[in-house]
Parts: C-alpha cells; sequence; structure tokens
C-alpha cells in the first residue's frame, strides 16, 4: 500500500487545482493518452507497407506480421484488460452474475462461424468493432460530460444540454460511414482475402443507402459546427471535449479510403486499444486508492501495486493472451485436417480470428455494460473537492 499512499500524496495537489478543469485528470495525461495519441493510427499501416514495398514480403504474409504484432503488443491486452474490471472482480460478477454465465455462448459461436462462414463471422465482426469503437467515443464524451456539469460548473440536464449531447452523438456514430457505406455499394468492401460483400444484404448495397447516411452525417457535421461557433461566441466550450471529437471524426471519416481496410482499421483499433488501456489503468488505480481492490480483486491488486505507471496490470493482461494463443494453434491445425486443401491465407485467417474474437466478443459484451459507468472517476473528484473546502 505504500505505492499507493505515494501516488495519492503526489497526485492530490495537481488533481486539487484540475478539479476545475475540463480534463479527465489532467492536461498531460488527457494529451498524451486520449487526444494526441492519435499519432499511433498510421503506423500498422506504414509497417504493412514498408514491409510490401521495401522488404518484398508477400502482401498478404505482410498484412497478417502487423495483425499479428498488433494483437499481441496492444489489441490482445486491451482485450483482456476488461476482465480486470469484470471477470477478475467479485462485485462486478456478483452485480451481473447472468452477464458473466451467457459469456460462453460467444465462443461456441465464432467458432461455429469461423468454419462455416468466414466471411459472415468478419462482417458480424466488423460491425460489432465499429459500435464498439464509437461506444468508447461516446463514453469518453460523457466523461467530460459529467465532470463539466457535475464538478467544474454545476448545472442540471436542460433541454440545452440535452440537444448539444444528441449533435455530438449524431456526429459520432454517423462519421465512419460515408465511406464504408460508398465502398459497400461499389462492391469494394474487402477485408484481407474476403469478400464481405458476398454475405453483405443487398439492402446495404444500394446507392439511396450510401446517400442517405452521408446526407446525415453532413447534416450532423453542419448542427456540430454551428454549435461550436456558439459555444465559442458564449465562452462555454470545452476545449478538451471538442477537441477530442474533431480529431475522433476526422480520423475516423477518412480511415476507410484506404484500399487494405483489414491493415487501415488495425489503426484505428491501436487508437482506440491504448485509450482503453490508459483508462481501464487509471479507473483500477482509482479503486485501488479508494475503494477495496484487495478485497475483491486480489489478483489484479497485486499486479497494481508492482508499479506506478500501470506495467503491472500490463504485465497481467499480456499474460491473459496464452488463452487466446493457444486456440490459435488448435484451430490452426484442425483447420488443415478439416479441411486439407485450405490455403495457408484462410487457414491462418480462420484460426487468427477464432483466437482473437472468442475473447474480444466477450470484451465488447462486457464493456456495453462498463460503458454506462460515467461515475467510474468521481471518487477523485470527490476526495478534491473535500480537500479544497479543507484548505478554504
Amino acid at each position: 500500500m505504500d505505492i499507493v499512499a505515494a501516488i495519492s500524496k503526489s497526485t492530490t495537489s495537481k488533481q486539487t487545482s484540475n478539479i476545475q478543469s475540463f480534463w479527465l485528470r489532467d492536461k498531460k495525461w488527457d494529451l498524451l493518452f486520449i487526444t494526441l495519441s492519435v499519432i499511433v493510427v498510421p503506423l500498422p499501416y506504414f509497417a504493412y507497407l514498408i514491409g510490401r514495398d521495401w522488404f518484398g514480403i508477400n502482401d498478404d504474409l505482410s498484412r497478417n506480421i502487423v495483425n499479428g504484432f498488433v494483437a499481441i503488443a496492444i489489441g490482445g491486452p486491451h482485450m483482456m484488460s476488461t476482465f480486470l474490471r469484470t471477470g477478475l472482480d467479485k462485485t462486478f460478477k456478483k452485480q451481473y452474475p447472468m452477464l458473466i454465465r451467457s459469456s460462453i455462448i460467444i465462443p461456441i459461436v465464432v467458432i461455429s462461424l469461423a468454419f462455416l462462414n468466414l466471411e459472415l463471422l468478419l462482417t458480424v465482426f466488423f460491425s460489432w468493432a465499429a459500435l464498439h469503437v464509437l461506444h468508447q467515443v461516446t463514453f469518453i464524451v460523457e466523461l467530460y460530460n459529467h465532470k463539466e456539469y457535475n464538478y467544474v460548473r454545476k448545472r442540471k440536464q436542460d433541454a440545452a444540454i440535452m440537444r448539444s449531447r444528441m449533435i455530438d452523438y449524431a456526429l459520432i456514430l454517423t462519421c465512419l460511414f460515408p465511406v464504408a457505406a460508398y465502398k459497400v455499394w461499389r462492391g469494394t468492401f474487402q477485408i484481407g482475402t474476403n469478400d464481405l460483400g458476398k454475405v453483405i444484404p443487398g439492402f446495404f448495397e444500394q446507392r439511396w443507402f450510401f446517400v442517405a447516411l452521408s446526407t446525415i452525417f453532413f447534416l450532423s457535421l453542419l448542427a456540430y459546427l454551428w454549435k461550436t461557433v456558439n459555444e465559442i461566441r458564449n465562452g462555454t466550450i470545452n476545449l478538451p471535449r471538442t477537441a477530442f471529437i474533431v480529431i475522433t471524426v476526422v480520423i475516423v471519416f477518412l480511415t476507410p479510403l484506404l484500399p487494405n481496410l483489414d491493415t487501415a482499421f488495425q489503426g484505428l483499433n491501436t487508437w482506440h486499444s491504448f485509450q482503453y488501456l490508459a483508462i481501464t489503468f487509471y479507473i483500477i488505480k482509482i479503486k485501488q486508492m479508494y475503494g477495496d481492490l484487495d478485497e475483491k480483486a486480489p489478483l489484479v491488486a497485486r499486479f497494481s501495486t508492482q508499479t506506478k505507471d500501470g506495467k503491472g496490470l500490463y504485465l497481467l493482461s499480456t499474460l491473459m493472451l496464452g488463452g487466446s494463443l493457444a486456440i490459435f494453434f488448435i484451430v490452426y491445425n484442425l483447420a488443415g485436417i478439416v479441411r486439407p486443401d485450405i490455403p495457408v491465407e484462410r487457414q491462418f485467417d480462420t484460426a487468427y480470428y477464432t483466437s482473437i474474437l472468442s475473447f474480444l466478443w466477450i470484451h465488447y459484451y462486457h464493456d456495453h455494460f462498463l460503458f454506462t459507468d460515467f461515475e467510474s472517476l468521481d471518487d477523485v473528484y470527490q476526495e478534491n473537492v473535500s480537500v479544497g473546502i479543507a484548505r478554504d
């Protein structure tokens, strides 16, 4: 507990002043882990191009090397870190027992689709992945809103606030789809060697569908620009939230323009995972500082106290990837036995997506609950409000 005490002592003065700012933790942390970490988005694509064009690696091999590295280095740990707050936390298991039990259905569905219809599996995956990524964006936006309206400038949820939030949501939830819908309409929506056009319903392959989604997006963009200009004029703009939304919308809108969608989306996955790990580890540290983490999640607490900066939690999340790695080798060899003539690329994709998606979909499933907890940072805010009152 000495480390926890040290963290508390070293951060109290900073956080006491930051309670009057819009930053979730402080300016440096928010920019480093939430907003300006956007610089990691192009890195997987650059690595893929360097492997293919500079070193002459086969296109699919270069793509899969990048996929594997991202999965092990950050995507996998981010996926497994969810269980630090769910499966390894007695409080969460007690609060959502059916959620934990029903999670076993997901690997059964994934393994079945991997062998029966990989294209359908990937279609469901990318649809759910897109929803999950955008859900995390709205969650972060709501964390900013929650702090602003409950701690910085207290204000009841009136019609103006609801309208502002709805405009934010409309822009965030539609920014991915204009370009993606265009590719679906033109029949060029392909992930790696898998043509998802084979399983996408014809309803979504119509020109009017692309036009409708694009119209909704650009109307949302106009509404957001109008709202932001008014906030600047009135002196009510929340700069951290606004910067986060603008950067996110620009990057998410442009990403599907790249020809290799598989690796392009790995860039978004890297940024998304980076944010997720930062927020998850911070929430766990807060639980340890102000709660009873040692009692409710002893294994998590043990790794959390190893280091000050979250390396112990990252190590635990990475170690948990062993289960996913075991599934990969089992399915890879099983696929070769079931289908002796299966191409190597298809065999790899089947094993890769099975081993990853079995846990990834459970991660999505659990996060739909975790992403409703906008009070997860409140212990810090309340403590610092108390400290501020005591000092006054």
